[in-house]
């Protein structure tokens, strides 16, 4: 089994086919969406398949060290990934290949009019350990 990152962008990568953004979407569809991730969520845990889910709130900022007894640096000229990421989940699957295809299905969930937003995710697989061999 190898562990994959399935990252939801709010924007960055290519537009969606049904690329209407959620805050104008109406309750009904908002919960369409919310219902259709959770019972996705429940059909993978049922198999193993499932690891985590989470989704973010637009709220975050940047933190980097700045020195020995230096407050911490917050924000800077980049990039601001709280308006990148949107939520992620985390699947542990036997091949690539099947990550590809739960992706593609989380892909499918409904949006704006009930169709489905078809939004491009993000599949990254977890970095495995080195292996060391010894003789």
């Amino acid at each position: 089994m190898a562990k994959y990152l399935l990252l939801k962008h709010y924007r960055g990568g290519p537009a969606p086919a049904n690329d209407v953004p959620m805050d104008r979407w109406t309750p009904e569809e908002v919960a369409a969406h919310m219902r259709y991730m959770s019972d996705f969520a429940a059909r993978l845990e049922e198999n193993g398949e499932f690891v985590d889910s989470q989704v973010l709130s637009s709220e975050g900022t940047f933190v980097r060290h700045d020195g020995e007894g230096r407050p911490p640096v917050t924000d800077g000229p980049f990039a601001e990934t709280k308006d990148l990421i949107a939520g992620w989940m985390v699947i542990d699957v036997e091949t690539y290949e099947r990550a590809l295809d739960v992706a593609g299905e989380l892909s499918a969930a409904p949006g704006a009019g009930g169709k489905p937003v078809q939004e491009w995710l993000e599949v990254r697989p977890f970095l495995s350990p080195c292996v060391t061999i010894t003789d």
